[in-house]
């Protein structure tokens, strides 16, 4: 293992990873700064409390294909451990971007992102548990937890035990970030799809 091209790959994800587009979309388009509704998080669940699906929808692109982005390129040039070591950049460069103090979003969109890049088949089993949740019970924070707790039982499930590996990790740490939304989910607080703020 080159552990320089792996340091590289980390950097190169966090980079990709901490473009905070929520926040220049929302910024772009007159909206003001979308850290001061909601949830106050910069990702595609609070933009879509703007009203505006159309920024939603593209901040959630963004967020996503920044991930699958930095795997992509890491995998090119550097063969499988850099991609994980640019999944693993770009998910703490979203949760914890430079430019933003190290304060950023909730992950969802680069997990899906990464996952994407390393195992796409896992993806699909990720959209049909949120969606399934998500018009079920309506919140998108609930509907990811669960997806997230699943994915890495999918892709051991799928003989991709190192990239399960890097998910555990993933999936803790999206945890830990949604640990606001768990305290309101249990309070009955929290605010549900398409809710504006």
């Amino acid at each position: 293992m080159d552990t320089a091209l792996i340091a590289a790959a980390l950097v190169l994800g966090y980079l990709l990873g901490s473009i905070p587009f929520g926040l220049i979309l929302t910024r772009v388009a007159g909206l003001g700064d979308v850290r001061a509704i909601g949830s106050g998080n910069i990702g595609a669940t609070n933009v879509l409390r703007t009203g505006r699906k159309g920024l939603a929808a593209a901040t959630l692109l963004g967020d996503a294909l920044k991930g699958t982005a930095a795997v992509l390129i890491a995998s090119r040039f550097g063969g499988p451990d850099a991609a994980l070591a640019a999944g693993l950049g770009a998910f703490l460069g979203h949760l914890f971007p430079v430019w933003l103090g190290f304060k950023g979003g909730k992950g969802v969109a680069t997990f899906i992102g990464v996952l994407l890049g390393l195992a796409p088949l896992a993806v699909l089993a990720f959209a049909a548990i949120w969606l399934g949740l998500a018009v079920l019970l309506r919140y998108s924070s609930a509907s990811a937890l669960a997806a997230s707790a699943a994915t890495p039982l999918v892709l051991w499930g799928l003989g991709q035990g190192r990239v399960a590996l890097l998910f555990v990790v993933l999936a803790l740490l999206l945890w830990w970030k949604h640990a606001p939304n768990i305290r309101r989910l249990m309070d009955g607080t929290e605010g549900r799809i398409g809710q504006k703020g």
